[in-house]
């Protein structure tokens, strides 16, 4: 009973912590189901405005369009960047040399660079290719990053060199050393680096702010931003056009949220 009573303070403590974490997915949902005086009005109670919020925003937008490319971009970019940065990680650890550490150290430095400073550059190089207003200006700048290459190399290191010689000893290939028998192995890293990536390029306005002319390739946030363009904003629709942008996020989290912790642990040690 005593040990019980010891332990109160912290259930209550994350309790409450629990409750502050919850509290603003509860209440973007509750909003999106009133209208625009209750959201000001802060009701804390559902409502039955939902399928007129949804009309009103398809009407006004182009849900359909941003969700598509939204989702056109995430998933090509993190497939793009788990396949890139992989490979990449495999081989500053692996194939390890002083030379390889020298680069490693010049991109930890490229991570101190704010993008904001990298942007004017990159902008009038893709417009120099004449990528501007393309997909692949959007997804291109995210697929190897500098934080990735870091995750599988510090995960690299937990894998024993002796299987790859013994694999190469049985005659096969690096190629199919790297597929076979490395990447099972990296499954709880691949789902953080997923999680990661996927969340980065769904969110992502900035840059296709810049890149993307044409609002017909519209993403999600750039969706939100414009909800918030005009002199008067339904904060109902709003809040639903939230929420609707914020369940492809959270459904990929909490999918791989358990490799997504084994991943990061297993990086880190």
């Amino acid at each position: 009973m005593t040990k019980t009573l010891r332990r109160l303070p912290g259930y209550a403590f994350l309790s409450l912590a629990a409750l502050a974490s919850i509290f603003p997915l509860y209440y973007m949902t509750v909003s999106a189901t009133n209208t625009s005086q209750d959201v000001l009005s802060s009701r804390l109670l559902p409502g039955t405005n939902l399928l007129v919020n949804f009309e009103n925003l398809a009407a006004s937008q182009p849900l359909g369009s941003a969700l598509y490319y939204s989702a056109l971009y995430a998933v090509a970019t993190t497939l793009l960047a788990l396949v890139l940065t992989s490979i990449a990680g495999y081989a500053f650890e692996i194939y390890h040399t002083r030379a390889k550490d020298l680069v490693m150290s010049i991109l930890l430095l490229a991570i101190m660079i704010p993008f904001a400073a990298t942007m004017i550059p990159l902008f009038r190089l893709f417009a120099e290719w004449g990528l501007v207003n393309s997909t692949i200006a959007v997804i291109l700048p995210s697929i190897a990053t500098p934080f990735l290459i870091l995750l599988f190399r510090q995960a690299s290191r937990n894998f024993p060199h002796e299987i790859i010689e013994a694999a190469r000893l049985d005659g096969l290939s690096e190629l199919a050393i790297f597929g076979r028998i490395y990447l099972p192995t990296m499954r709880p890293t691949l789902a953080a680096a997923a999680v990661i990536t996927f969340m980065a390029a769904w969110n992502n306005f900035l840059w296709p702010k810049v890149i993307l002319v044409d609002n017909d390739y519209q993403t999600m946030p750039m969706l939100l931003s414009n909800l918030r363009a005009g002199y008067v904003t339904d904060y109902g629709v709003l809040m639903l056009a939230v929420l609707i942008a914020s369940l492809p996020a959270m459904a990929i989290f909490l999918v791989l949220q358990r490799s997504f912790a084994e991943g990061i642990t297993g990086a880190i040690k």
